[in-house]
């Protein structure tokens, strides 16, 4: 499993060839959600995005998708802490 830092110098190398690939005026979209490490969260979502706009994409959109029925639901609301469920996920589409 890759760690925060290793997937967005990943996602930079896929945004970077989407960007090259991708016809001008033509759309890629991407989906994903933060993720919490030590108690703290990671706005994985953000971070990844601006990989996106550094390859030359501009933004379309950013879509805000509800998340029902999390796999972890059950365990986070069993543990007791102040946490909020990260219930959301990011659609955000770019254009080239």
């Amino acid at each position: 499993m890759l760690g925060v830092d290793e997937f967005l110098a990943e996602m930079c190398k896929v945004a970077e060839e989407s960007y090259r690939v991708l016809k001008k005026g033509k759309m890629c979209a991407v989906m994903i959600g933060d993720v919490r490490k030590y108690g703290k969260i990671i706005p994985l979502g953000f971070r990844m995005m601006e990989c996106f706009l550094r390859a030359g994409f501009t933004n379309k959109e950013i879509i805000i998708k509800e998340q029902h029925n999390c796999r972890s639901t059950d365990y986070w609301e069993k543990q007791n802490n102040s946490f909020l469920l990260l219930a959301h996920e990011y659609i955000f589409v770019f254009q080239k």
